[in-house]
C-alpha cells in the first residue's frame, strides 16, 4: 500500500515509525511531517487543513489508506470532503466525519450525548455570551473548585480549574465576555471537579467493531508535581499500575460499549480512534473528555508496545473490518519524557539546533516540533521532542527515558523530572 499521514508533530512521527515497519506498506508519506517523519517517510509541504491540496496528493501518490493525526482536520471535515470527491469516495480512511468529530470538537455535544446514553460523567451545565448573567450567578452557588471548559477547540488550552468563586467568575468573563478562546469558547461548560486519579483508555472503531489498545497515563502541567500551566503534555506512561483488570472490565462495560452504541443509535458511522479521558473515583470510570484521535504524547508510549501490524490494523478499521483482528500488546512498560522549548506553554523561541541525538541509545526519539535545516534538526514547535523508553520494569523505563532527556541538547530545554515516578510509588 501507499499510505498517506496528516500531521506533524509526535503522534503523527510515533504512527510512521510504526507503519515503516509493516510489509504491507510500500511507499510511506507524511503532510507535512517534521524531521523525525523525513527519517522513516516522504514529507509533503501541505497543510493537514488544505484539504483540495491533499486530495490532489492522494491522487498524484496513489494512496491507498489515509491516516489523520490531529483533530483540527476531523472537525473541519476532512472525511466529509473526501465523501464528496467521486474520484477518491472509496478511499479508506481512518478517522471520523465531522460530525463523529464534535465528541472532541464540542464539549457542549460529547456531555449532551453522555447523559443521553447514560455514560458516567461529572454533572455540567453550559453557558453562552447571553447568559454570562446567569452563569457568573451558578458559580456562587457551585462547590470549588470548579472546572470551566471552552465549548471548541483550543489547542489542549481550553480548560481551567478554578479554586475560588473570584477565578471562576474571572476565567467565565474571560471566556464568554473577553472571548479568550475565540470562536471555541462561545460556549463555556461549567463542571464539578472530580477528585481522583486520571488515564487515558484508547479505542479503534470501525463503526461496528471495537478493539482497546493499551492504556496511558499523561502528565499535563509544565513542572515536577503537576505545577504550573497546562500543557499539550509532558509525558506519559503504559500500562498504568492502578488500572487493573477489573477496572478495565469496568471501563469496556460502563464507557466504551454504550459510546460505541450511542454513537450507532444516533446513525454516526465512526471509524477511528476515539480518546476517552477517565477520572478513576473510588473504584469507579467517569469520562472528562472524548477526543476524536490519539493522544500525543500517549502515542509515543501506546504504539511501541502494539505487537499487532499497524498498517494492517489501520486498513482494517478504515474498511470495517476490526472482528478479523486480533491485538496482541507487550507486556512491557514504555515511559516517554516530553523536551519543550524554554518559556513553553507560553511564548518560546523557535530554531535552536539540538545536538546529541546520535548519543541516544535503547530510546525512540519521537519528533514533536522539529524542522530539519541545512543538515541540522532544529527546535519548530513548544514540544520539540517525546523520548520514549520500553522496559521489563517502572523503573528502568523511567531511569532511560530520563536519561534520554539529560542527553539531548538545545538553547532553553526544559523537561519534567518526575514522569512516573508517582505510578512507581502507587506500585510500592
Amino acid at each position: 500500500m501507499n499510505i498517506l499521514i496528516l500531521g506533524s508533530g509526535g503522534r503523527e512521527h510515533a504512527f510512521a515509525w510504526k507503519i515503516a515497519q509493516s510489509p504491507l506498506c510500500d511507499n510511506l508519506f507524511v503532510a507535512p511531517g517534521n524531521a523525525g517523519t523525513a527519517q522513516v517517510a516522504t514529507n509533503l509541504s501541505i497543510s493537514y487543513n488544505n484539504f483540495p491540496a491533499i486530495a490532489d496528493a492522494v491522487r498524484t501518490n496513489n494512496i491507498d489508506l489515509l491516516i489523520v493525526g490531529p483533530e483540527e482536520p476531523l472537525v473541519n471535515g476532512v472525511v466529509d470532503f473526501f465523501q464528496q470527491q467521486a474520484d477518491l469516495i472509496d478511499l479508506p480512511i481512518v478517522g471520523p466525519d465531522a460530525e463523529g468529530a464534535q465528541l472532541e470538537g464540542s464539549k457542549d455535544f460529547s456531555k449532551q450525548f453522555m447523559l443521553r446514553h447514560n455514560i458516567p460523567t461529572a454533572a455540567s451545565k453550559t453557558f453562552t455570551a447571553d447568559t454570562l448573567t446567569e452563569g457568573l450567578t451558578y458559580l456562587e452557588t457551585h462547590s470549588l473548585p470548579v472546572v470551566l471548559k471552552a465549548d471548541g477547540l483550543a489547542a489542549g488550552k481550553g480548560v481551567i480549574i478554578a479554586e475560588t468563586l473570584a477565578d471562576a467568575q474571572a476565567a467565565m468573563n474571560d471566556m464568554l465576555g473577553g472571548q479568550k478562546f475565540g470562536q471555541a469558547g462561545s460556549k463555556v461548560v461549567v463542571e464539578q471537579f472530580l477528585r481522583g486519579i486520571e488515564l487515558s483508555v484508547f479505542v479503534l472503531s470501525d463503526g461496528v467493531n471495537y478493539k482497546i489498545l493499551p492504556e496511558a497515563k499523561d502528565y499535563k502541567r509544565i513542572n515536577e508535581g503537576d505545577q504550573g500551566l497546562n500543557t499539550g503534555g509532558m509525558g506519559a506512561v503504559s500500562p498504568v499500575v492502578f488500572a487493573n483488570e477489573s477496572f478495565l472490565r469496568k471501563v469496556e462495560e460502563k464507557v466504551v460499549k454504550p459510546t460505541l452504541a450511542g454513537l450507532q443509535k444516533e446513525n454516526i458511522r465512526y471509524k477511528g480512534f476515539i480518546f476517552i479521558g477517565l477520572m478513576k473515583v473510588n473504584g469507579e470510570p467517569y469520562v472528562i473528555e472524548y477526543n476524536a484521535r490519539m493522544g500525543d504524547p500517549e502515542t509515543e508510549v501506546v504504539l511501541p508496545r502494539i505487537q499487532t501490524d499497524f498498517a494492517e490494523l489501520m486498513l482494517a478499521t478504515a474498511r470495517g473490518e476490526l472482528d478479523r483482528i486480533t491485538v496482541q500488546v507487550s507486556a512491557q512498560t514504555a515511559v516517554t519524557t516530553v523536551v519543550v522549548s524554554g518559556g513553553y506553554p507560553n511564548e518560546y523561541e523557535k530554531g535552536k539546533i539540538i545536538s546529541d541525538l546520535d548519543r541516544l541509545e535503547d530510546v525512540t526519539a519521537f519528533h514533536a516540533g522539529t524542522l530539519a535545516n541545512d543538515g541540522q534538526v532544529v527546535t519548530n514547535g513548544g514540544r520539540v521532542l517525546a523520548l520514549t523508553a520500553l522496559a521489563n520494569s517502572l523503573e528502568n523505563a523511567v531511569r532511560k527515558s530520563q536519561e534520554a532527556a539529560r542527553t539531548v541538547q538545545f538553547d532553553g530545554k526544559h523537561y519534567r523530572k518526575d514522569i512516573g515516578l508517582d505510578l512507581i510509588r502507587y506500585a510500592d
